[in-house]
């Protein structure tokens, strides 16, 4: 796709699921990659919520890098709804899940490097909801608009965009019947997905886009689903 050797790329939540498949792939193009996750990981573990945490993590990328190519914002907020979840929960999300983004950008801003991005993951959620998912929901939606003003605010230093992922089986696993059908493309999503448009948007070959929002869900935002439509029934 594109030449990613010795490139520094900075991934939150790359312990696990998308961010791992994010970062996994950016090693076999030979990029340096620096993770933080408050799962155990081999460069560095820590709270995105945490203020301290995230500096102490952007002063060791500087220190042992000294530049940053492109920075990729992953990490998961706290799923919790309206009936149970707290101001103190709620605030947490926000925090991992937009905070942290604007704190780490903000604070690598003087090390980017020439033709350096930006990517925030963000979620079909920012466009359409389930109960009880507030506390992500919110911060889902706020790193998507998150993007394009970090576009406009850096136009000409760093390329910002966005992603959302729909249905991102982490496990890889094959649906097959209404959960597969419901959407367009005939399936659920993996990892990968996810993982090329990170590349592909940190390339050259995307040098022409920014503030972008690209949505990834086999077309199942855009497929309306009434009663007897694609394997699903009301059930009362």
């Amino acid at each position: 796709m594109t030449n990613f050797e010795n490139k520094t790329v900075v991934v939150t939540g790359g312990a696990h699921g998308i961010g791992k498949c994010i970062c996994e792939e950016f090693a076999k193009e030979g990029a340096k990659v620096c993770v933080i996750d408050r799962r155990e990981n081999p460069y560095f573990v820590g709270d995105l919520a945490d203020k301290t945490s995230i500096e102490n993590f952007a002063e060791k990328v500087i220190a042992d890098c000294g530049h940053v190519d492109y920075l990729i914002n992953n990490a998961a907020p706290l799923m919790k709804g309206i009936t149970d979840c707290s101001y103190e929960e709620f605030e947490y999300a926000q925090r991992v899940g937009v905070t942290a983004a604007f704190y780490l950008t903000k604070l690598f801003l003087p090390y980017f490097a020439p033709g350096a991005a930006v990517i925030n993951i963000s979620s079909s959620r920012d466009r359409m909801s389930q109960p009880e998912t507030e506390s992500y929901t919110a911060a889902k939606g706020g790193i998507a608009a998150l993007t394009h003003s970090l576009a406009v605010s850096l136009a000409g230093k760093v390329r910002v965009n966005s992603i959302s992922p729909g249905w991102i089986d982490t496990d890889f696993q094959t649906y097959e019947g209404a959960d597969a059908v419901q959407q367009p493309a005939g399936r659920v999503g993996n990892p990968m997905d996810i993982a090329n448009m990170v590349l592909y948007l940190c390339s050259e070959k995307a040098g022409f886009i920014t503030g972008e929002n690209i949505c990834i869900d086999g077309g199942m935002t855009k497929l309306m689903i009434y009663h007897g439509d694609h394997g699903w029934r009301l059930e009362s």
